[in-house]
């Protein structure tokens, strides 16, 4: 993705805002192993792409993207659908400390809250739009397929129904199968990408998970 879509340079008041954040994000305990650090820096580089590309304002789509998983909850907790607000909540009390210019503390807010599957929030920017863009993104490809089995293990999940793998003849169950969890969510991202920009890069990425499929399918026989 990096090749197709432009970077600006960043101006020293948001390199500092990115080194804050950075330090807060560190400080954090993590959801679970594919919410770490490298989740949260490849979602900011590709929110940063989509700003430029899209022509939105940076402002708002950088703390954002830094601080969209600010408040850790597991995959499996009854409160996540909670999470992004809370972790909305959380990013605004941060920015307050550091001093951050409070006119862009809705509109960053409204970008956390509203980037969560879960949450079921409407979209009313495109500074919201990019910041969930940014976030999907890193559920697809070989990223994603990595971040897929990192989440499944950690919450003990099988890799796959030993009869039925692909889900041919029953309805897929995610709660047990880590495999399932394609064939629910993970093959469906590209199609409710906000912007022109990621739309293009989610559909390469999910053809690669498909040649994943195909490869495990051939393995398994």
């Amino acid at each position: 993705m990096e090749q197709r879509l432009p970077v600006l340079a960043l101006s020293e008041p948001l390199q500092q805002l990115e080194n804050h954040c950075r330090a807060f994000i560190m400080s954090l305990v993590s959801a679970d192993v594919a919410h770490d650090i490298t989740h949260i820096e490849r979602v900011v580089r590709v929110a940063k792409q989509l700003c430029v590309a899209e022509q939105a304002d940076m402002n708002i789509v950088l703390p954002a993207a830094w601080l969209h998983d600010c408040v850790a909850v597991a995959k499996n907790h009854p409160d996540r659908a909670r999470a992004s607000t809370m972790a909305a909540d959380k990013a605004i009390t941060f920015l307050t400390l550091i001093g951050y210019d409070p006119q862009f503390f809705k509109a960053i807010h409204h970008a956390i809250a509203a980037h969560s599957f879960s949450a079921n929030i409407a979209i009313e920017s495109v500074e919201a739009q990019i910041v969930q863009d940014a976030d999907r993104m890193d559920a697809l490809g070989a990223i994603g397929v990595s971040r897929c089995m990192k989440v499944g293990g950690s919450i003990g999940r099988n890799l796959y129904h030993p009869d039925d793998p692909f889900c041919q003849h029953r309805e897929a169950d995610d709660t047990l199968y880590t495999l399932d969890h394609f064939f629910i969510k993970l093959l469906h991202i590209a199609k409710s990408m906000n912007t022109p920009s990621a739309k293009a890069e989610a559909a390469r990425r999910t053809e690669y998970m498909q040649v994943f499929i195909r490869q495990l399918k051939s393995e398994l026989g």
